[in-house]
């Protein structure tokens, strides 16, 4: 027998040998469909995005239990493993994922049904009770306070400079953004973090020769 049978011997027989038991399948597709639907309350209990998606939040949970079957199935034999390599590799996945925390939950859900499928199940359990505990953990941290953009128009430049300071007044880190200067009239937009809004909105509709002030809610990092 010459050194490749060997190999292909060896692997074949690695295959083979461990077959499923109809006991392995019940107890790998159980702990995937629980730790599935931990992940499916931990998102729905710490997700942050304007619309919640529950079809979104069911596929996580769905996730962990396909994923066990694709690894058992491969485990179990090679022709199988090949095929679903060969199929898996042509799937292509369109869906745009808008928040980057779902992208996270999305690898854990994968990660899970992988962990699972290759028989860990207490490095699952141990990796899921983790994690979740580390993000209740960083929503817990405060973050700072997320400027706002003030968009300020007036009939021309000479109020300019009343503006200015009175955004200095309201906001010790305050950032001009634009300054349009036309023929009507003026128009500038600052970044800026304040507290009290409604007093620098009143503040700065005050000034002689200012028409308009405008605050608007700003999603951006405040600079540091």
């Amino acid at each position: 027998m010459s050194f490749t049978d060997a190999i292909k011997k060896s692997v074949i027989e690695g295959f083979t040998a461990g077959g499923l038991t109809t006991t392995d399948i019940v107890v790998s597709l159980g702990i995937s469909a629980m730790l599935g639907l931990y992940i499916f309350l931990i998102y729905r209990l710490t997700t942050k995005s304007g619309f919640y998606s529950r079809s979104f939040n069911k596929s996580l949970a769905i996730l962990p239990v396909i994923t066990t079957i694709i690894l058992l199935a491969m485990s179990s034999n090679i022709v199988i493993s090949l095929g679903m390599v060969g199929a898996l590799s042509i799937v292509r996945f369109r869906n745009a994922v808008k928040d980057s925390m779902d992208l996270t939950f999305l690898f854990w859900s994968i990660s899970v049904g992988i962990v699972i499928g290759a028989g860990l199940y207490e490095l699952a359990f141990l990796a899921s009770i983790s994690l979740s505990v580390f993000i209740f953990f960083l929503d817990l941290i405060p973050a700072y306070r997320s400027p706002c953009l003030l968009v300020v128009s007036a009939e021309n430049s000479d109020s300019e400079t009343e503006i200015i300071s009175v955004v200095k007044k309201y906001g010790s880190k305050s950032y001009l953004r634009s300054r349009n200067i036309t023929l009507s009239g003026m128009e500038v937009i600052f970044e800026i973090q304040v507290k009290d809004y409604s007093g620098l909105s009143n503040e700065i509709s005050a000034i002689p020769g200012v028409t308009s002030a405008s605050i608007l809610s700003h999603n951006g990092e405040l600079r540091v």
